[in-house]
């Protein structure tokens, strides 16, 4: 080596020593790519994924591969056969020109069947009349208030009791005061729905016009 390159050498030694150190710490290259730290970490996540990946396809790999064996035993054990069932064979009746399907037994047995339906539907009509039906009913309590205080309370209630209906009960009473020493007549009574109508029955206590000057509903009450 000559003098003058030495000289240049020992010149330029700090640019030397630098690019050095950049050699040996500076940023790795793979495939002509610079990677810094942050890339080096998101390979190394990278590989660990893939390992992790890998190591769940042999898993399954190994569960196909357990089941293609117990497949392949089972079809060794048959023979490659499915083994199914021995069919019984079917039973032929033998024909027989002499038996009537439509002759005396057939005829017997459907009288017998219509009677014991008729039995049957006898018994079930007489079950449902003998059922007990319900009755509706219901129970009022009037209000009938007099013309005024001299109106004789109780020989009102008396006429009113005179109104007779099948279906009608008269029940207890009381005299209620209501003003100015004016007494109204409250009584109840019990109604069959079907047979005793309402307006009917305040009708025919108000035609007792000498007694009578209203009739009205204090309660009304399905029994």
């Amino acid at each position: 080596m000559k003098v003058e390159a030495l000289d240049k050498f020992w010149t330029d030694k700090s640019r030397y020593d630098v690019a050095e150190k950049r050699f040996y710490e500076g940023p790795q290259k793979i495939d002509g790519v610079t990677l810094d730290d942050g890339s080096i970490s998101q390979l190394a996540n990278r590989l660990t994924q893939l390992e992790n990946e890998n190591k769940e396809l042999t898993k399954l790999l190994n569960s196909v591969l357990n089941r293609l064996n117990a497949v392949e035993a089972h079809l060794n054990l048959t023979n490659g056969e499915s083994k199914k069932p021995e069919a019984k064979p079917a039973v032929v009746e033998k024909e027989d020109d002499d038996v009537d399907l439509f002759g005396s037994d057939s005829e017997e047995e459907g009288e017998e069947a219509a009677r014991i339906r008729e039995e049957r539907l006898a018994a079930y009509a007489a079950k449902k009349a003998k059922k007990v039906q319900i009755i509706a009913k219901s129970n009022i309590i009037l209000d009938v208030k007099p013309w005024d205080d001299e109106t004789d309370l109780k020989v009102m209630e008396t006429e009113i009791r005179k109104i007779t209906q099948d279906g009608l009960l008269w029940g207890a009473s009381k005299f209620v005061p209501v003003a100015f020493g004016i007494q109204k007549l409250s009584i109840s009574c019990v109604v069959e729905d079907d047979k005793v109508s309402i307006d009917w029955l305040t009708e025919e206590i108000e035609k007792l016009e000498d007694f009578v000057q209203s009739v009205d509903i204090a309660a009304f009450n399905k029994i």
